[in-house]
């Protein structure tokens, strides 16, 4: 399980020029720990995250998911390699209000074409990985904050996926709720061999982090934590 980024270029149109998001980034990730990304706004961290989840192609470098290029992959080629091997943690939980804790996991794994009694059973054994056994069938405005972005860590992990992608899980969370939510992802991601990228605005949580990686002005430097 890895992740690897090797001299990777991305650009952006800006009027009659190109604004340089990323500048030759090369970042390896090995499965079983957490690589941390942190800088100020507008340098890059977002574009590094929408690169590694094949949601942007680069202008330049590659990109290398648990071993599998993921140059010239057609669109349906990349979707399923994110449905079978990248889990998203997005910064907003975006649940279905309609839909219980339960439900929110199984709908991945339909997607992906299981039956329905392994989805529900797959979606018991995270909900209760995450701590949320007892909030099965619970829609999300009967859970509290941290909790719904537990089911957001569940949800992303459904397919068992080989690289965990996380995009500023505590924004809207006090400290000591976000604190909670890094150590279960760093859990997890000890447990599961998962090669995860926590983005990250707040400085207090990179000591959970086994190295760390700062973008400024789309260039990256990665370090070990202090």
């Amino acid at each position: 399980m890895s992740l690897h980024l090797t001299d990777v270029t991305l650009t952006y149109p800006d009027g009659d020029s190109r604004l340089t998001a990323l500048d030759r980034v090369t970042l390896d990730v090995p499965g079983g720990g957490v690589t941390a990304v942190v800088g100020p706004s507008g340098s890059g961290k977002s574009s590094l995250l929408a690169v590694a989840a094949t949601l942007i192609t680069p202008d330049s470098g590659t990109v290398t998911v648990d071993g599998t290029p993921t140059a010239g992959l057609s669109r349906r080629e990349l979707a399923a390699l994110r449905r079978r091997r990248i889990g998203i943690v997005f910064q907003q939980p975006n649940l279905l209000p309609s839909l219980t804790a339960a439900e929110q996991l199984q709908v991945m794994a339909r997607i992906d074409g299981r039956s329905p009694r392994a989805a529900r059973n797959r979606a018991l054994e995270l909900l209760d990985a995450v701590g949320l056994a007892g909030q099965a069938g619970r829609r999300p405005h009967q859970l509290s904050g941290g909790q719904r972005q537990r089911v957001n860590i569940a949800r992303a992990l459904m397919n068992d996926p080989t690289v965990l992608l996380v995009d500023e899980p505590t924004s809207a969370l006090d400290h000591e709720r976000g604190a909670a939510v890094v150590g279960l992802i760093t859990r997890l991601t000890h447990e599961r061999g998962t090669a995860t990228v926590l983005v990250t605005h707040d400085h207090a949580h990179l000591a959970a982090a086994d190295r760390i990686a700062e973008v400024r002005d789309g260039r990256l430097r990665v370090r070990t934590p202090a």
